[in-house]
């Protein structure tokens, strides 16, 4: 493929942008929301728990069942289906009658989400050409911290005239916006070759001797990734309003956080391409669990938390995502849906697990820097278990 990307190819990499815009809408709204749900309901941290983990527990099944049919059905079907999916979802929110429906409903656009995400990544990278593949795949990324910025920004200004529910009927007419416009302007991926064989048959070429290794080491440093990223991302805006933040400054924090994700995600996509995928999550993790440990251990005051959570945010996010351009190159065309979505729905159990996981720890009576050491470790096992995987595309 020639180096220089055509009005299509740029096209259908800014529309997967977009889509994973709209996903950080819907994972960051409910974080946002999670303080007001606590109040209506009357719930616990651990119950908040549940409510961050039902839709994760959504994306991880949407992982594993509609994903891989990216590579049976077609991409642009299972865009179809997953945009559905979420559209339906988050209206269905905004009529919610109590936790259980919540717990369902959050269930349901977490499929969506899942079966998406990883053929976002598939998709950037088979519109791309050889140069650019890397940096496109990263990028498109960044999508999802710009859509949590702007849900702050939205939810600062609806929450207090409108309440937290009318957010989610906003967003789920924003993405059935989306729906049509894949709908009417997104073409079949070029390296989707209709076959013959089940679906059963790709899962299984993930194990054959030439990716076993790869596949397993891969799944597991995700799943610690996951654990550090979405416990961060689900808690960080909610402890900021336990310390004693006001409403409006604690909201800045989590649009701090994902600022800094989505700098991080543009800065992780450049040093791919000059220094390799291992040498740049180990730059970003490393100084990350410093950090993370640093925020932990000491009380700061407004300006200096928010300088620390955006470089958080930037490390994080910005290593975690060098995840998506490794698996596009581990696994060949014919299986890339299903090696990258069966990984990012392995690696889900690490998403579920640790915010509910970070919830009990709080209502235990653990320290901050407690909970914050605990929750600094698993990057650094990600990022050794990613040096572990021998791929010869992988650098």
């Amino acid at each position: 493929m020639k180096n220089s990307m055509s009005w299509l190819q740029i096209g259908v990499v800014s529309l997967c942008f977009l889509l994973n815009f709209n996903d950080g809408i819907d994972v960051l709204l409910v974080s946002f929301a999670g303080e007001h749900i606590m109040k209506e309901w009357g719930l616990n941290n651990t119950e908040l728990g549940y409510v961050f983990s039902a839709g994760l527990a959504g994306m991880t099944a949407g992982c594993f069942v509609i994903a891989p049919l990216g590579d049976q059905w077609g991409r642009r079907k299972v865009f179809l289906a997953s945009l559905l999916l979420i559209s339906l979802g988050m209206l269905l929110v905004y009529f919610a009658p109590s936790l259980t429906w919540l717990l369902v409903f959050r269930f349901i656009t977490g499929l969506g989400i899942g079966g998406i995400l990883p053929n976002l990544a598939t998709v950037a990278s088979e519109f791309s050409t050889d140069k650019t593949r890397d940096f496109n795949v990263g990028i498109v990324q960044g999508g999802w911290p710009l859509g949590a910025i702007l849900t702050g920004f939205v939810v600062a200004w609806i929450f207090p005239l409108l309440g937290w529910r009318a957010t989610f009927l906003i967003a789920s007419a924003f993405s059935f916006a989306l729906l049509l416009l894949v709908y009417f302007f997104l073409p079949e991926s070029p390296g989707f070759v209709p076959e013959s064989q089940q679906n059963k048959t790709k899962i299984k070429a993930l194990f054959t001797p030439e990716f076993k290794s790869s596949t397993l080491l891969l799944w597991i440093a995700i799943f610690f990734g996951f654990l550090t990223l979405y416990t961060l991302i689900s808690w960080v805006p909610t402890l900021a309003k336990q310390s004693g933040m006001p409403f409006e400054l604690a909201t800045y924090v989590g649009m701090t956080l994902n600022f800094g994700a989505f700098s991080g995600v543009f800065v992780m996509g450049l040093a791919i391409s000059k220094f390799g995928i291992k040498k740049t999550m180990t730059l970003f993790f490393v100084i990350a669990f410093v950090l993370m440990n640093f925020y932990g251990n000491v009380k700061l005051d407004y300006v200096v938390n928010l300088c620390l959570v955006f470089l958080i945010g930037f490390l994080v996010q910005g290593g975690f995502n060098s995840f998506y351009p490794a698996a596009t190159r581990i696994y060949p065309a014919a299986i890339r849906s299903t090696g990258v979505g069966l990984a990012m729905g392995a690696g889900r159990f690490g998403a579920i697990l640790g915010p509910t996981v970070f919830g009990l720890l709080t209502d235990s009576g653990m320290s901050v820097a407690g909970r914050f050491l605990i929750f600094s470790l698993p990057i650094l096992v990600a990022m050794f278990l990613l040096h572990r995987i021998k791929s010869k595309e992988l650098t």
